[in-house]
């Protein structure tokens, strides 16, 4: 049985309840997807290696505000990048294997948190951050994971809406690792006014606004299913 047929035999319930992602769709997708279950890879090890990743990621970060390597900003990109692929990958192996289970729920949940936390604390050590901020996100990021796991607890279907879903954060991560790689330092501060602040910490600003809104909306979309 092939990668398609499996997928098609998942059950509608459990289709429903995963987090849409138009990339599962891709051609590269389904490639990586059928060679990493020929090769008998584990799920649950894609989700580590992706932890892993954000890791790598947070150090890279931290480096850069005493270091000014442009390197550094890229390995945080593609850290970031490489932990979305993996949360992705880990799933469609599971289906397209067969080892799709509750053991690999808590694999999907844990590194997922641990990858949060070291993204973001990363980033508010990261030159142009905010240590604060750093930390204000990184708590936000792991209650907008919180709101949706007990509302699956209370009975509703997981609820993955933004604005500022994990692969919003990343996004904005990596588009500001992107953009300081290539860019002299003198463009990487805004000034309102008489005040200045760095792109990164205006971008962990933008997270945890975005967080919050995201709070809010799942609870009220939980609230209104479990009536």
């Amino acid at each position: 049985m092939d990668l398609k047929q499996r997928i098609m035999r998942e059950p509608a319930t459990q289709a429903m309840d995963r987090r849409p992602i138009a990339t599962r769709n891709r051609k590269w997708a389904q490639a990586a997807t059928t060679w990493l279950a020929a090769r008998n890879v584990s799920p649950n090890t894609i989700s580590i290696a992706g932890m892993c990743a954000c890791i790598v990621a947070g150090i890279a970060l931290g480096v850069t505000s005493i270091a000014d390597y442009r390197i550094l900003w890229l390995i945080a990109a593609l850290g970031a990048q490489l932990r979305l692929t993996a949360n992705m990958l880990d799933g469609m192996v599971a289906l397209a294997s067969g080892r799709a289970s509750k053991v690999g729920e808590l694999y999907n949940e844990i590194p997922d948190r641990v990858s949060d936390a070291a993204v973001f604390i990363g980033a508010g050590f990261a030159r142009g951050g905010n240590i604060a901020l750093g930390y204000i996100a990184t708590i936000l990021a792991i209650f907008t994971a919180y709101i949706r796991a007990a509302g699956k607890i209370a009975g509703a279907q997981n609820e993955f809406c933004g604005p500022m879903a994990k692969q919003h954060r990343m996004l904005i991560i990596t588009l500001i690792c992107l953009y300081s790689a290539v860019t002299p330092r003198s463009w990487q501060i805004i000034s309102f006014n008489d005040s200045q602040i760095g792109l990164m910490s205006f971008g962990l600003v933008i997270i945890i606004a975005g967080c919050a809104f995201t709070v809010i909306r799942r609870v009220s979309r939980i609230g209104r299913a479990l009536k």
